[in-house]
């Protein structure tokens, strides 16, 4: 089993990764540095939005696309943010607005050929 990474050094190589693309992140709440969770909420194109979290597909780490197959407004995008904050304080959420509607992940992501 390969080591997990500290969410704090994960989210630092993320905003990182996403900025040497062409893209721009924030760090919207910070987590627990060794094991909080991360959620990206990614701007798609019209204003839109999909919120990814990290979850296990036959034991294989894989984020998956919270909201649903379809973006959302912001709105309920926020509001999943909101209702997964009161339950998870350790919680991070990092922004991404990216005129291409780009993830910048490099790991799987559900619904995606990886």
């Amino acid at each position: 089993m390969t080591p997990r990474l500290r969410a704090d050094i994960w989210v630092a190589a993320y905003l990182r990764t996403v900025r040497l693309q062409g893209g721009f992140a924030y760090q919207r709440q910070r987590g627990a540095d060794e094991a909080g969770a991360v959620l990206l909420k990614i701007e798609q194109p019209a204003r839109t939005y999909t919120v990814m979290s990290i979850g296990y597909v036959d034991g294989d780490r894989t984020w998956m696309r919270s909201t649903g197959p379809e973006a959302v407004s912001e709105q309920d995008a926020d509001d999943y943010i909101q209702r997964r904050l009161k339950t998870d304080p350790d919680l991070w959420v990092v922004e991404v607005e990216d005129t291409q509607g780009r993830h910048f992940l490099t790991e799987p992501v559900e619904g995606e050929n990886n």
